[in-house]
């Protein structure tokens, strides 16, 4: 029987080489290489600054702390539970808003409803590797002089009118090793604007400001900052990864293309992600619904026959214990988190393996439809 995993990271000789040379150096922490991959970073996505730390998640909890003031965060309620945690932690309040079924995104008509004086932000998560729709998103914000923050983790290398995410606002991303580039752990911030990146700089290095030329062994905290560094060797990785993005993203489209044709062959049980001409998809993830009440059914039969499927999100986040104080009615979200399906992808998922996937998929239908 097959045993085909849901993701796998695609790790090559360059890489060790890479970060065999960084150790080599003997220098361990936060180094030269970050430097190198943060400005290979930016120039990628089209921003001024790019700062590298240990995870998406620091990034998220940077980008709400140079907002000097707390309050309401507009976050979709679809997403990976370090959304809502950010804004926790660093003060501010959570409020849920419900997502487009098609493109399973937030939208600025969700986004305008929950919008009150309180409100200092809102972070768009671009679902799965779909871009929001970002140009109604970024008019509404700018009108309501609102901070914009996206959480791109599962969106590296997808575009909207040819430009990156995460350069719509301050961008998010995840290096987690099921992400399209990994650096085992590890994330990205950029940005366009000088005065944050400097003082997220010393955010990430305990408050510590790195640029003063006072004396060659001075260490002043300027604020309370964090450990939020990314290791020398694992920046180096993360270079040698960033080189190959492009040919790991047309693997995963090439893949889904696939997945697309198969399911819209099969009938009206599943709905793929509507993907519009102005977008281009990044496939972190492939998902689809499975609709009538047979999601769990078909999971359970792909686990047994050795395709690792499963479910992102069930719950959701307005579902989750300690974040019940927050709920609210999300009709969408709600639908997805019962009804959505996500299957292996990953750029070395061959075709005997892929044609193992819908054989099961074919037999299992054959008795459910």
């Amino acid at each position: 029987m097959a045993n085909i995993p849901l993701f796998k990271s695609k790790i090559d000789l360059k890489d060790f080489k890479a970060m065999n040379a960084s150790l080599k150096t003997g220098w361990l922490t936060h180094g030269k290489n970050n430097l190198i991959f943060e400005k290979n970073f930016a120039k990628y996505i089209g921003t001024k600054y790019a700062i590298s730390m240990n995870s998406c998640t620091s990034a998220l909890e940077c980008s709400l702390k140079v907002i000097k003031k707390k309050g309401e965060v507009i976050i979709p309620s679809w997403t990976w539970v370090s959304t809502a945690n950010a804004v926790i932690n660093t003060g501010n309040k959570p409020v849920f808003a419900d997502v487009d079924i098609n493109s399973r995104n937030i939208t600025a008509n969700e986004i305008s409803k929950k919008i009150s004086k309180k409100t200092i932000a809102v972070i768009v998560v671009h679902y799965s590797g779909l871009p929001c729709d970002m140009n109604e998103i970024v008019n509404l914000l700018k009108k309501k002089k609102i901070n914009l923050i996206e959480d791109s983790a599962e969106t590296l290398g997808a575009t909207y009118n040819k430009k990156q995410t995460g350069s719509f606002g301050t961008g998010c991303f995840s290096f987690f090793p099921t992400k399209n580039i990994t650096t085992t752990e590890g994330g990205m911030l950029t940005t366009n604007n000088k005065k944050h990146y400097y003082e997220i700089k010393k955010i990430i290095a305990h408050g510590i400001n790195k640029d003063q030329k006072k004396f060659f062994w001075y260490r002043v905290a300027d604020l309370p900052g964090h450990n939020f560094r990314l290791p020398n060797h694992l920046a180096a990785l993360g270079n040698s990864q960033l080189k190959k993005l492009n040919s790991f993203n047309f693997a995963r489209r090439k893949i889904a293309k696939e997945y697309n044709k198969f399911f819209t062959k099969m009938g009206q049980v599943f709905e793929i992600q509507n993907v519009k001409k102005n977008f281009t998809h990044s496939y972190q993830m492939y998902s689809v619904l499975v609709k009538k009440n047979k999601r769990n059914s078909l999971l359970y039969f792909l686990k047994k026959n050795g395709v690792d499927a499963s479910v992102h999100f069930d719950p959701p986040l307005h579902k989750q214990d300690y974040l019940k104080k927050y709920s609210v009615k999300l009709k969408n979200t709600e639908r997805l988190s019962k009804e959505i399906l996500t299957l292996p992808i990953y750029p070395d998922l061959s075709k005997k393996n892929l044609n193992f996937i819908f054989k099961k998929i074919e037999t299992w239908y054959k008795k459910n439809k």
